[in-house]
């Protein structure tokens, strides 16, 4: 199955807990994708350029429930067209809206995810639709068959048990291991939080925690995919927290990669 990757901005971040300012990264990571220090071939060979990665611009902001079924019309939209969204957060909320139009175009999807943060409370601060919570929702709602997240390392009591009441499959930074492979199944989401990397590689995010991955065991675990990554977004780069824009190189890295093996189709 090869798809092909659309870029879909998401300049959304109402539902940070701690540090707005997500909703200005879409720009800047389209930018770094297109960075002229670079070039536009992926490390598997693959040369990406407008013929085989489209462009949809970035979403008119809205507030609530309103921005939600903006994203989810917009993802749906694309899918229809035959074209896959990698979209730009945007804080992590944007995920569930996204896996909402996801899972009707892919109703057997398996999800890897990438985060510091297992991002399953029940409700945070009052908000059951924060950054912290899209995956007790997709869950619930029952978008995706199975769940791998890797890069924790802020795992409390109350997201272990949600851990176990939906059956998460959780890889802690502890006990991480360079040869770690999901052995992914079906078709395959990729959500990437930046501040799942160590602070180091990406200082530009609001909830930085030290002893996370590396860029390249990122690259590396993108690459073992081994199944079709029909979709992905790369969220909570936070642009007024970044560093002579390293995260947004890093970022656009990401985006690059996930762009090219979706090409290759797993």
């Amino acid at each position: 199955m090869t798809v092909r990757p659309v870029l879909l901005g998401i300049p959304w971040d109402e539902s940070s807990s701690f540090r707005r300012g997500a909703a200005a990264a879409p720009p800047l990571i389209r930018e770094a994708f297109h960075a002229e220090s670079s070039n536009a071939w992926a490390e598997n060979g693959i040369e990406l350029s407008a013929d085989n990665v489209a462009d949809a611009g970035d979403l008119e902001p809205a507030t609530g429930a309103a921005m939600r079924e903006r994203i989810e019309t917009a993802v749906s939209g694309e899918l229809a067209r035959g074209r896959a969204p990698l979209s730009l957060g945007g804080d992590h909320a944007v995920t569930y809206p996204i896996l909402r139009a996801f899972a009707r175009a892919h109703p057997r999807l398996s999800i890897l995810h990438f985060d510091a943060h297992p991002d399953l409370y029940d409700e945070f601060h009052g908000d059951r639709y924060s950054h912290a919570c899209p995956f007790a929702r997709i869950l619930e709602d029952g978008l995706a068959q199975r769940l791998v997240q890797v890069g924790l390392r802020t795992v409390n009591r109350h997201q272990r048990e949600q851990a176990a009441r939906f059956g998460v499959e959780m890889v802690e930074m502890r006990h991480w291991r360079d040869d770690f492979d999901p052995r992914l199944e079906g078709p395959v989401y990729v959500t990437v939080d930046l501040d799942g990397l160590d602070p180091a590689f990406a200082p530009g995010v609001s909830h930085r925690e030290p002893g996370g991955l590396t860029t390249r065991q990122v690259l590396d675990l993108i690459h073992r995919v081994g199944t079709p990554i029909v979709g992905a977004d790369v969220v909570e780069y936070n642009p007024s927290q970044d560093v002579a824009g390293l995260t947004a190189m890093v970022a656009g890295r990401i985006v690059k990669e996930l762009a090219a093996q979706m090409l290759a189709g797993g």
